[in-house]
């Protein structure tokens, strides 16, 4: 291994100074980077930018876990810049290259350190992995710390219910399009218990109606078939099968095997027939949209769910369709009134979904 790393780059001149635009392949940039970045605790001295600017900012560890994943999908990618700072000791700018010195400790990362720490774990030896690099060299602590505050404070997250959303317009089968469909059928559906219900992109259009965001729908439905859904997308998109579960694992998502089949249509109409149940059982606290009603929120939804998931392997031998009549009667013994439903006895959160949950499977009739 050379002891100095070659970068071709391209220089950007803007009011803070000049800074170099550069192509490094993952080896490389986990080598120079420094070491603190791989790690999920540090007091050490490096990190004396977040000291500076008081935000802390240690690895996620689950946040790693997803980039772990991520990478190592069959159209995994970051297109956005790497920003690290160099001092001017360890780089030389010679012709159309830097010359850096290739070893620990000698970049510094203002944003980018979770994808670093993903990158270790890349391991499809067949492709290359290259990342690209925004390096400063010479800064004075302050505009390190200018760097790293305007990116960390100003970032918008994209809203989950928008992400959810765009799987409409993927050409592989995945559980996300999946639940994309799902969704979007039994909001848009006559008939259907979500009518006009669920706030798609995450914001509702009619107050008066919609209660439950897209992603909340999502997040729930996509549990009941997919213990892994970046694995089951990429397996579909590398045009492979995915696996049918059995036994335990089958019980603990019990849309599996319908959505190895495409049986897509099923799940929708299992949905539409188990929550037409709960309509008919609590008309008013379903249709309400009043602010302390929970049923046709996300604290109401949520337990629903996990009951569904509990009564509907015990429903069906085969996983089919579950009538709603049966749904009907499952609840007849179920004494909750709707007026029960409020925010002050379900509080919104985990605590009163696992409540709710509890107060009607303790109740139900199987």
């Amino acid at each position: 291994m050379s002891n100095i790393l070659k970068l071709k780059y391209l220089k950007v001149s803007q009011p803070i100074g000049d800074f170099y635009n550069c192509v490094i392949s993952h080896s490389d940039l986990i080598r120079i980077t420094y070491t603190d970045v791989r790690r999920l605790e540090s007091d050490d001295d490096n990190r004396e930018v977040e000291v500076y600017t008081g935000i802390q900012r240690h690895l996620s560890r689950n946040r790693v876990k997803e980039i772990e994943k991520y990478v190592n999908t069959i159209d995994a990618t970051f297109p956005s810049s790497i920003i690290l700072h160099v001092d001017p000791n360890d780089i030389k700018v010679e012709n159309d290259y830097l010359l850096i010195e290739n070893r620990e400790n000698v970049a510094k990362v203002l944003d980018g350190q979770h994808r670093i720490a993903g990158l270790e774990n890349f391991v499809q030896s067949d492709k290359q992995f290259e990342a690209i690099i925004t390096i400063f060299v010479g800064m004075e602590l302050e505009d390190q710390a200018l760097v790293f505050a305007t990116i960390n404070k100003t970032q918008t997250k994209v809203n989950k219910s928008l992400v959810a959303d765009l799987f409409a317009f993927a050409k592989y089968r995945s559980p996300q399009k999946t639940a994309h469909n799902i969704i979007r059928a039994l909001d848009i559906k006559e008939g259907s218990p979500f009518f006009g219900k669920i706030k798609i992109l995450g914001t509702a259009n009619d107050r008066e109606k919609e209660t439950i965001t897209q992603a909340t729908f999502s997040e729930a439905l996509i549990d009941f078939y997919s213990r892994d859904p970046m694995v089951d997308r990429d397996l579909y998109k590398r045009g492979n099968k995915l696996e049918k579960y059995s036994d335990k694992e089958l019980e603990r998502r019990p849309f599996r095997n319908l959505f190895v089949d495409e049986r897509d249509t099923d799940i929708a109409q299992i949905l539409w027939n188990y929550f037409y149940s709960i309509q008919n059982k609590w008309p008013n606290a379903w249709n309400l949209v009043e602010n302390e009603m929970i049923l046709n929120k996300s604290t109401g939804f949520i337990a629903l769910m996990k009951v569904l998931r509990v009564i509907y392997p015990k429903m069906t031998r085969d996983y089919s369709v579950v009538s709603k009549e049966k749904f009907v009667d499952v609840f007849k013994n179920v004494d909750i009134t709707w007026k029960d439903l409020n925010r002050e006895k379900y509080i919104p959160g985990s605590s009163g979904q696992s409540q709710l949950y509890k107060d009607i499977i303790e109740q139900i009739t199987l």
